[in-house]
C-alpha cells in the first residue's frame, strides 16, 4: 500500500477535533511529579501540588489536559513521526485548572510553514480547553511541531510564523533557579499522556538520532513553569497568565537546569534555560506574563 502524501492543506482544513477527558485528583498528582514537584523551589513549598490536602494543579499541566494523542504516527496524514521535535509551547492560563473533572479540549492544525526540501516544516497546532461542566475556558495551548522529515511540500499558513521573544542582552538575570530532574522522570511523565517512544525506548531514540531517550520537551516546560511560578507569582501558581518558550536542544533524564529569569516591567518576564554540566541551551526565548 502506497505511504499517504504530507498535504498541509488539507491538514489545516480538517475540522476541529473535540477530546472529552475526564480527570481526577490523582492524575493532577501524579502529573506534578513527573515535572519534579514537591521538592520545593527557592524555599517556596510545593506540597499543594502533590498531597490531596489542600491541593492544587499546576497551571502547565494544561498541557496534557484533552490531549489528542500522539496523532502523527496515523500514516493517513504522511507525517514522518521518528524525527518530530517540540519546537515551541505556548499557553495562556485563563482561569485556574480544577483538580479534578471533565474538560473538553477544542483542536485543531493553525497552520503549516514549509522550510524548504530537506529542512523539514513547522506545524503549529491549537488547543481550547474548556470546562465541560461550566464551559468556561481553562486555557489556550498552542503547539509548535518541528517536522524534520516533511520538508518541499509547501506552506498552509497566512504569513510567516510568529517572531521569537528577545531576552535581555543588557544585564544578568534578576533570579537564578537550578531545579533537578531525576533518571526516570521521562517515565513518570508519559504517565501523564505523551507515550512517544522517543522518551522511553532506545532503540527509537536512536533511530531519531540520540544516544539515549530524551526527557519530554512539555516536561521542562512543566519544570520551567515551577521557575517561573516561584520567581514571578511569589509562589501563588493562580497568579500566572502565560508562559511560552522556544525549545533549543533536548534533556536527558537525570540532568540539571539552571532557569535565568528576567524582570521585564509590571506583569511580563523572560527565560531561558541551561543544562549544567554540558552548558547547553536547552528553553530560549520565554515569556511570561503574570498577576
Amino acid at each position: 500500500m502506497a505511504e499517504a502524501r504530507f498535504d498541509p492543506a488539507a491538514l489545516v482544513a480538517r475540522p476541529v477535533w473535540e477530546i472529552r477527558h475526564k480527570y481526577d485528583q490523582r492524575d493532577t498528582i501524579l502529573y506534578a511529579l513527573g515535572v519534579g514537584a514537591g521538592q520545593g523551589v527557592d524555599g517556596m513549598p510545593e506540597l499543594r501540588y502533590v498531597y490531596e490536602q489542600g491541593l492544587a494543579a499546576l497551571p502547565t499541566m494544561a498541557v496534557v489536559l484533552a490531549y489528542p494523542g500522539f496523532w502523527q504516527q496515523d500514516p493517513q496524514y504522511g507525517i514522518d513521526w521518528t524525527r518530530i521535535l517540540h519546537g515551541e509551547q505556548s499557553v495562556v492560563f485563563h482561569r485556574p485548572l480544577p483538580v479534578s473533572g471533565e474538560v473538553i479540549g477544542r483542536f485543531r492544525i493553525r497552520s503549516i510553514h514549509d522550510k524548504g526540501e530537506g529542512k523539514g516544516a513547522l506545524l503549529y497546532a491549537e488547543r481550547v480547553i474548556v470546562d465541560a461542566a461550566t464551559g468556561e475556558t481553562l486555557a489556550t495551548v498552542v503547539q509548535n511541531s518541528f517536522l524534520r522529515g516533511n520538508g518541499g511540500s509547501g506552506s498552509a499558513a497566512d504569513g510567516p510564523p510568529p517572531a521569537p521573544h528577545p531576552l535581555p542582552t543588557d544585564r544578568a538575570p534578576d533570579h537564578v533557579i537550578t531545579l533537578h530532574s531525576h533518571g526516570d522522570q521521562a517515565a513518570i511523565y508519559r504517565l501523564s499522556g505523551d507515550y512517544n517512544p522517543l522518551h522511553i525506548d532506545p532503540a527509537v531514540a536512536a533511530k531519531a538520532g540520540f544516544d539515549r531517550p530524551i526527557l519530554h520537551g512539555l516536561c521542562t516546560y512543566g519544570m520551567a513553569g515551577r521557575a517561573v511560578i516561584a520567581a514571578f507569582c511569589g509562589g501563588d501558581e493562580s497568579r500566572l497568565r502565560r508562559f511560552d518558550v522556544r525549545f533549543s536542544s533536548p534533556v536527558f533524564p537525570g540532568e540539571s537546569i539552571r532557569f535565568d529569569l528576567w524582570n521585564e516591567g509590571p506583569g511580563k518576564g523572560s527565560l531561558r534555560a541551561t543544562v549544567i554540566g554540558r552548558e547547553v541551551q536547552v528553553l530560549n526565548n520565554g515569556y511570561v506574563e503574570h498577576d
